[in-house]
């Protein structure tokens, strides 16, 4: 039996825009959410033994899949940046065991889930995460989304791994709160980012049955489609929701590139 630990919360984080944070950044763009991801180890009850994280830039069809090598690579999934963000490093260990453990709690809900011992870290994993714990030393197991991107599914998947937070897991689900890329930067967009945003508040501060019930319906949400055409990085929120039955409340909100951005915290 795994020795148990102090309660972890569950976290849903922005990552950013490609290597944001190791860039020259003169209109301080990032700073903001640079220093909410800095902060985020003082809201945790003690260091985290390792950290399971879903990004949305790792899809898989049919079931999930997790990084399970013992030194993950990088996976530079960005493109058009300067050269040196293409010789960023994150060298954390992964944690073969969680992996393991991981789909083995999958496996007992239902979901088929594949250990990948070639896949490495996106840049929605080690770009955030070289901000969060800088000296690379809490191991990281990533998480694939499944390619359907169903809600339903994926809070559900939250629920089934909910007993790793009892063992020193950290959960986070790294996405963007507003993921449309064409929308960034126009003032336009302003308007019906934060109408989405103020209804995803007040869904995540609903108790759990009823906050689940809400982001299933998140399409049904103000200007829903206008934030996100497509729901791939709002589906790490269902996890990461999923996976407590403690209070939502958001811990980080700014308007970046003249959309509203948030995180949210799980307990």
């Amino acid at each position: 039996m795994p020795r148990m630990s102090t309660r972890q919360p569950t976290f849903y984080v922005p990552h950013g825009g490609g290597p944001c944070f190791f860039m020259d950044d003169p209109q301080g763009t990032w700073t903001g959410m640079a220093r909410f991801l800095r902060e985020l180890p003082a809201q945790l009850p003690e260091r985290p033994k390792a950290i399971l994280i879903v990004s949305g830039h790792w899809e898989t069809r049919g079931g999930f899949a997790l990084t399970s090598q013992a030194r993950p690579p990088l996976v530079y999934d960005y493109y058009g940046f300067p050269p040196h963000t293409y010789q960023l490093r994150y060298d954390a260990p992964g944690a073969p065991e969680l992996a393991a453990r991981t789909r083995d709690l999958l496996a007992a809900a239902g979901f088929p889930a594949a250990l990948d011992a070639e896949r490495g870290l996106d840049h929605g994993v080690f770009v955030p995460l070289k901000v969060v714990y800088p000296e690379a030393d809490v191991p990281v197991v990533e998480l694939s989304l499944e390619r359907s991107l169903d809600p339903a599914q994926h809070l559900a998947v939250g629920r089934a791994l909910a007993p790793l937070r009892d063992e020193g897991v950290l959960l986070i689900g790294a996405g963007m709160s507003f993921h449309n890329l064409r929308a960034l930067g126009d003032p336009r967009a302003q308007t019906p980012s934060i109408a989405f945003d103020d209804w995803l508040g007040k869904a995540i501060a609903l108790p759990a049955a009823d906050r689940a019930s809400a982001l299933q319906a998140w399409e049904s949400a103000p200007a829903a489609r206008i934030c996100h055409p497509r729901e791939e990085h709002l589906m790490p929120l269902m996890v990461a929701a999923g996976a407590a039955e403690g209070a939502g409340q958001r811990v980080y909100r700014e308007l970046v590139l003249q959309v509203a951005v948030s995180g949210y915290r799980f307990d």
